[in-house]
């Protein structure tokens, strides 16, 4: 499965999420610590966002293959940053468009996991999309039909907290075994899903960090709960354990 993290606080460059940190996110790539549901590493493309844009930087190569990715993220500092890295599942197609971070508007999103079934199982799930949402999908793959559920909530007024939390508990019901850790950000709050996989937080004072697995060994690194929702700003963290029992 993939492996992702989200920053939201005061500007850093994003080289101390991606580089820095003894666990960040380039060793997470080739070395992860917990690749349960399949795959060994994060080859299959990565992606990079970060505000006040939001400015998107996707690839189909791994991500310690970019010899152009070290000097831009050392250089390029920012207050909300969402990072992924793909490990494709079998079958799909290892293509730029089908990295995260998906982005439209002021939204960034990631899943990590996979949907159960695809495609079959969520077909009628699909078929609330609007057509043009479902032939401008960024890629044939569940992720971005997952960024298409989540998305068209968003479009309809729906909180970062909510519009998971819906397309959670709707794919779910239609593909059970689904994992489903979905990460969402627009720059000023970020919400996130466990479910089916891990999860951490970090939330020093006046910052928070939510990331596949830590980056580091600092010890204020908490695991958020199977089957939980969170909803985060700087200022404060919020975890619903057993929103999706």
């Amino acid at each position: 499965m993939c492996r992702h993290l989200a920053y939201l606080g005061p500007p850093i460059p994003l080289s101390r999420l991606l580089f820095d940190a003894p666990h960040g996110l380039a060793h997470q790539s080739w070395a992860p610590r917990d690749m349960r549901g399949g795959g060994t590493i994060n080859a299959d493309g990565f992606g990079l966002g970060w505000f006040p844009s939001p400015v998107v930087y996707r690839s189909a190569r791994p991500l310690w293959s970019d010899p152009a990715l070290p000097g831009l993220a050392a250089a390029t500092s920012s207050g909300a940053i969402l990072a992924a890295v793909r490990s494709a599942t079998v079958g799909m197609p290892v293509i730029e468009s089908a990295a995260a971070p998906f982005h439209d508007g002021p939204w960034l999103f990631s899943h990590n996991g996979r949907v159960a079934g695809w495609p079959d199982s969520v077909t009628e799930v699909a078929a609330g999309l609007p057509v043009r949402d479902l032939i401008t999908l960024d890629a044939p793959t569940d992720s971005a039909l997952l960024w298409a559920l989540v998305r068209a909530r968003l479009r309809t007024g729906a909180t970062l907290g909510d519009a998971l939390s819906s397309v959670v508990t709707s794919v779910a019901a239609a593909a059970p075994g689904s994992r489903l850790n979905l990460l969402l950000t627009d720059g000023r709050s970020l919400a996130a899903v466990a479910f089916g996989h891990a999860l951490s937080v970090l939330s020093p004072p006046g910052s928070v960090l939510v990331a596949s697995e830590p980056i580091d060994d600092d010890p204020g690194w908490r695991a958020v709960p199977d089957l939980s929702l969170l909803v985060a700003d700087p200022s404060a963290v919020h975890i619903s354990e057993g929103a999706f029992s």
